[in-house]
C-alpha cells in the first residue's frame, strides 16, 4: 500500500517559466524523499518598471510517504 502527499511550492527565474518550475522541483527534491509527480498549476511574472523582473511558477508536487516503525 502506498500513500502520497501533495504540497505546493513556487519557483522563480529571471529567464523563463520552465526554469522557474525546474527550480521549484529541484529545491523540493533536496528536502523531500521520493518525489513522484510535479504539475505546474499557475504561472505569473513579477514586473518592475514595466519590465519582467522574474518568471514565477506554482508547482504541485507529490511524494511517497514513508512508514516509520517505532
Amino acid at each position: 500500500m502506498s500513500v502520497y502527499k501533495f504540497i505546493e511550492v513556487a519557483g522563480s527565474s529571471p529567464n523563463s517559466w520552465e526554469e522557474a518550475a525546474a527550480n521549484a522541483v529541484n529545491m523540493a527534491a533536496k528536502t523531500l524523499r521520493d518525489v513522484r509527480v510535479a504539475e505546474v498549476v499557475e504561472l505569473d511574472m513579477h514586473v518592475e518598471n514595466g519590465k519582467i523582473a522574474a518568471y514565477r511558477a506554482k508547482v504541485k508536487i507529490s511524494f511517497k510517504m514513508e512508514a516509520h516503525n517505532a
